[in-house]
């Protein structure tokens, strides 16, 4: 049992992306450039839903927090990939190591959660629109974004005991940029089948079964549009295609690396780039293209210059962490 308990790994170090220099610098500018555009995008559609009344609905309102949700969830990551792109030798301590998997889950899990809500939204809304004001109020919707971040933090919770719970005694390479559950694993001293059946159960089963309802949700929906008009249908359809987008981007991935978290294969960096750094760019970009009402809006904000200020300073904290990256890679030479 003290064997158990006896962690002696301080630190892990990451084999990145690549050995290749020059692949690491373009992946540097590509990656600083994506991230200072995710969060310059989210942040513009959560001012654009605080300051325009007409997007004070519950489909606006969790749109809003998705945009919340994406900023953390690439900061957990990105930020680190940045650096290990400048360092030669990429490290994380073992309690930050931990504490960047406990976010990840944490705001993965909740992004879940929030597509269900968004999915089930558009479900009522739909399919019985003259109950929608009483069935979807503002009351129900803060509940039902309190209960999503209950559900991703008990998640995470159960994750992050299953890793700190096992022993590390000696391997201390991972090969990725950032710490996961089944990455992490995978160096304990001792038999992790156990553990790995049990985050099949959890993440794995979440993911897919979460992906399943939503296919259900929508196949429902597209049954119902018959009943509409021909504008009513494009309306939904347009609406509901830009969700379901959101929903094949993030939930691929997810399913696609904890479903099976025993095997590992080539092409898995390439999976966690498209879902920690590409997907919360493309969130914005898509229900803001495919949205007439949220680009009026911005429109709108830019006319009375009301978002300058909060972008300056969103691209300035980009920015900032692409400054502390480099200042790291001087220090070390």
């Amino acid at each position: 049992m003290d064997t158990l308990n006896q962690t002696r790994v301080t630190e892990f170090v990451f084999l990145g992306l690549t050995d290749n220099w020059v692949l690491e610098m373009l992946f540097f500018m590509a990656f600083s450039a994506i991230y200072v555009l995710t969060l310059s995008g989210n942040i513009l559609i959560i001012i654009a839903t605080v300051f325009t009344p007409s997007l004070h609905t519950p489909m606006y309102f969790f749109l809003s927090n998705l945009s919340f949700i994406d900023i953390c969830h690439s900061s957990v990551t990105v930020p680190k990939m940045l650096e290990g792109l400048l360092l030669e030798r990429k490290t994380i301590s073992f309690d930050n190591c931990i504490t960047q998997l406990f976010f990840l889950h944490l705001f993965a899990c909740a992004e879940i959660f929030l597509l269900i809500i968004m999915a089930y939204d558009r479900y009522v809304a739909i399919c019985t629109p003259l109950h929608y004001p009483n069935v979807m109020n503002m009351r129900v919707c803060v509940q039902l974004v309190f209960a999503l971040w209950l559900g991703g933090t008990v998640h995470s919770l159960g994750q992050t005991f299953l890793t700190i719970r096992l022993p590390y005694c000696g391997p201390n390479i991972i090969d990725s940029y950032f710490c996961d559950v089944p990455l992490v694993i995978k160096l304990a001293c001792t038999d992790t089948y156990l553990t790995g059946i049990l985050i099949v159960s959890n993440s794995g089963t979440i993911s897919l079964a979460c992906f399943l309802a939503m296919v259900t949700s929508y196949t429902v929906i597209l049954v119902s549009l018959r009943k509409h008009s021909a504008e009513g249908r494009w309306k939904a359809l347009s609406t509901c295609s830009a969700h379901f987008m959101v929903v094949a981007l993030f939930f691929g991935p997810c399913i696609f690396i904890y479903t099976r978290p025993d095997t590992s294969f080539s092409i898995d960096k390439v999976v966690s780039v498209f879902y920690t750094v590409v997907t919360p760019l493309l969130n914005p970009f898509i229900y803001t293209l495919r949205n007439e009402e949220v680009k009026s809006a911005m429109k709108q904000l830019r006319q009375r210059q009301v978002f300058f200020h909060e972008i300056i300073y969103i691209m300035g904290i980009g920015i900032a962490d692409i400054i502390a990256a480099t200042s790291l890679m001087k220090e070390q030479k």
